[in-house]
C-alpha cells in the first residue's frame, strides 16, 4: 500500500493504491492488526458463534443510550429536583461539544474501514455517522448517568452503582457491535468524568455567586460558536481509494454541528428560562407524571422525526444544528413554561374545591 500526499484547498489528500505484494497471506495480516482490532474481530467471531442471540439487545441498548435515556433526566429537571436535572443535562452538553472537537481533530477512521474484516452488527452502521475517536454513544450516556449518580439521595446507595454498570453496558455494546474500538469507548468514559467534574465546580460556585450565572451562559456559547468555526474551516484528511473518497468530511462533519449546537442551546435556554419563565418542578404526583409523559411523548417526536426536514430546507450542517437548537430549547425553556402555565392552574382550582 503506497500513499502520496497532495495540497489542495487547505486540505491534505492521500491517494491509496493497492498492493497485493504487501500482504503475503491471512496470517501475516493477523500479525499486523493492534490488539483493539484483534478484540473486535474476537467479539465477532463470539456473535457469530451465538447466531448473533445478543444483537438486537446491544442495539436496544445503543438506540436507548442516545434517544431515551434523556427522558429519566427530564424526569428529575420537571418533576423531581431543577438543579440536579440542569446539572445532568449541562454534563451533556458540555461532553458532546468536547466530544466532537476530539472527534474532528483526531480523525480516526471507524473499524471496519481500518480493517475489511471488521463487520458491524445489525444495523449498528446506520447510527455510526461520524469518525470513530471517541465514542459519540458512550459520551451521550454517561453524563447523563454520572450527572444523576452525583447528585443522587445518599440513602440510594444502589442507584450510583446503577448508573456505573450502565455507563459500562453502553460502551460495550459499542465494542461488541463492532463499531468502536475499545480506546473509543475509554476516553469518551474519560471525557465524560472531567465534564461532570467541571460543571459541578461550575454550579458550586453559581450557588454561591448567582449573579455570575448569565457569564458563564455567554461563555458557553462564545465556545460553541468558535468550536463550530474551527470544525467548518480546519482541514480534514481526504483519502481515495480507487479512485473513491474513503470518508467524506463534510459528512463528518454533521455530528459536530449538532453535538455542539448541545451546548449553545443549553445556554440559550437555560438563559430563557432563568430570566422569564422560572418555573418549579411538579413534584412527583398525578399532574407531574402526566406533564413528563406529555413533554416525554412531544419530545421524541420531535427528536425523530424533524432531522430528515430541517436537513433537507437547511442542508444537513445546519439542519442537524437546527434539529438540537429546537429540541433542547424546548425541554429547558418551552416545556417548563407549559409545565408552570398548566401547574399554577391546577394549584389554582385545587385552592378553590
Amino acid at each position: 500500500m503506497s500513499e502520496t500526499f497532495l495540497s489542495a484547498d487547505d486540505h491534505w489528500e492521500t491517494t491509496v493504491q493497492e498492493d497485493e505484494a504487501a500482504v503475503d497471506s491471512e496470517s501475516d495480516y493477523d500479525d499486523t492488526a493492534g490488539p483493539d482490532i484483534r478484540y473486535l474481530l474476537f467479539l465477532q467471531d463470539f456473535r457469530a458463534s451465538i447466531n448473533d442471540a445478543w444483537t438486537p439487545f446491544m442495539e436496544f441498548v445503543s438506540t436507548f443510550a442516545t434517544r431515551y435515556l434523556i427522558l429519566a433526566v427530564l424526569f428529575i429537571y420537571w418533576a423531581v429536583n431543577k438543579r440536579r436535572g440542569l446539572y445532568a443535562i449541562a454534563s451533556m452538553c458540555l461532553t458532546l461539544a468536547v466530544n466532537q472537537l476530539i472527534k474532528l481533530t483526531a480523525c480516526v477512521y471507524r473499524p471496519w474501514i481500518r480493517d475489511p474484516r471488521i463487520v458491524p452488527a445489525g444495523d449498528s452502521i446506520t447510527s455510526a455517522t461520524g469518525y470513530s475517536f471517541p465514542s459519540g454513544h458512550t459520551a451521550t450516556a454517561a453524563p447523563q448517568l454520572l450527572g444523576m449518580a452525583v447528585t443522587a439521595d445518599r440513602q440510594k446507595k444502589w442507584f450510583p452503582v446503577l448508573c456505573i454498570l450502565g455507563i459500562m453496558l453502553v460502551g460495550f455494546s459499542r465494542n461488541y457491535l463492532g463499531v468502536h474500538t475499545p480506546q473509543d469507548v475509554f476516553v469518551a468514559i474519560c471525557e465524560s468524568v472531567l465534564c461532570v467534574i467541571i460543571m459541578q465546580k461550575i454550579f458550586a460556585y453559581i450557588e454561591l455567586h448567582p449573579e455570575k450565572e448569565d457569564l458563564f451562559l455567554i461563555a458557553g456559547v462564545i465556545f460553541g460558536s468558535i468550536s463550530i468555526a474551527y470544525i467548518t474551516f480546519k482541514p480534514y484528511p481526504m483519502t481515495y481509494v480507487d479512485g473513491k473518497l474513503l470518508v467524506d468530511p463534510q459528512k463528518m462533519m454533521n455530528d459536530g454541528y449538532g453535538d455542539i449546537s448541545f451546548l449553545i442551546a443549553f445556554c440559550i435556554g437555560r438563559f430563557i428560562e432563568r430570566r422569564w419563565i422560572r418555573f418549579e418542578p411538579t413534584g412527583i404526583n398525578v399532574p407531574g407524571i402526566l406533564l413528563w409523559a406529555i413533554g416525554g411523548v412531544i419530545f421524541v417526536l420531535l427528536n425523530n422525526n424533524i432531522g430528515k426536514p430541517l436537513d433537507n430546507m437547511l442542508g444537513s450542517h445546519w439542519g442537524h444544528l437546527a434539529r438540537r437548537m429546537i429540541t433542547i430549547i424546548y425541554y429547558t425553556a418551552l416545556y417548563p413554561l407549559i409545565i408552570k402555565l398548566v401547574m399554577n392552574k391546577v394549584r389554582t382550582n385545587s385552592k378553590q374545591s
